[in-house]
């Protein structure tokens, strides 16, 4: 199945066309700001490099968060705009399981940390298993204090993945049983393999229930104005 899948939520944009599972091309820019401009030059790069036609499209996968506002509300309404322009369903995708599937270890539970500004992250935990993980508790929105009170209560051997840089060096002393990894944001070639394993087993999403998970409050209001004038797929 053909996928393309959009990731927004966090500085990191990405775009990626998959087949399969097997990545087929991809477009990456760190820009906290730039979300809105990067994602249509970044899907016509990518439809440029695998020959494709957007009719090929079976179903668009789209990081729905947690993160900051802006970034998921434009990839949202991109995938929205895009499914519908070619018929496709949607598959929604939480950032903090992106992370966690990518996460290099075999053993340790995973913490997968996405940073929320105003000093604080969403953190979520997981258990790996073989070829991926699962929820192993539910994800909140916690201060750099009471995410180390978390992990020091931890007992298991953990590994934290995300935008752990974020947080205040000085939380992390003492805390013997953790290791700090990668990566630092999701990606959306990861987001292929899990949209290609949710779209062999006909989990979609119709695109008026996709709702965005803010897990607080938006900072700011998107300007759909100046987001319009980028222009449509024809």
């Amino acid at each position: 199945m053909k996928i393309l899948a959009i990731e927004t939520a966090t500085p990191a944009s990405s775009v990626a066309l998959g087949d399969g599972g097997t990545l087929g091309a991809m477009s990456v820019r760190v820009d906290r700001r730039g979300h809105i401009g990067f994602l249509i030059p970044a899907i016509d790069f990518c439809f440029e490099q695998t020959g494709w036609d957007r009719h090929d499209i079976e179903a668009v996968a789209v990081d729905v968060g947690p993160g900051p506002f802006t970034g998921i509300r434009a990839g949202i309404a991109t995938a929205q705009a895009f499914a519908a322009g070619v018929g496709a369903p949607l598959i929604p995708i939480s950032s903090l399981t992106v992370q966690a599937l990518r996460a290099a270890t075999g053993h340790r539970r995973i913490w997968s940390v996405v940073d929320m500004r105003r000093g604080q992250v969403a953190a979520a935990p997981f258990r790996p298993l073989p070829g991926g993980v699962a929820p192993d508790g539910t994800a909140e929105v916690v201060g750099s204090d009471e995410f180390r009170a978390m992990l020091d209560a931890d007992q298991a051997d953990t590994l934290v993945v995300g935008d752990w840089q974020s947080l205040p060096a000085a939380i992390w002393g003492g805390l013997h049983r953790v290791r700090l990894g990668r990566p630092r944001y999701p990606s959306a070639d990861v987001m292929l393999e899990i949209a290609s394993i949710r779209a062999a087993h006909g989990d979609f999403t119709a695109s008026e229930d996709v709702r965005p998970d803010y897990m607080r409050e938006p900072d700011v209001q998107i300007n759909w104005k100046t987001f319009r004038s980028e222009g449509v797929w024809e």
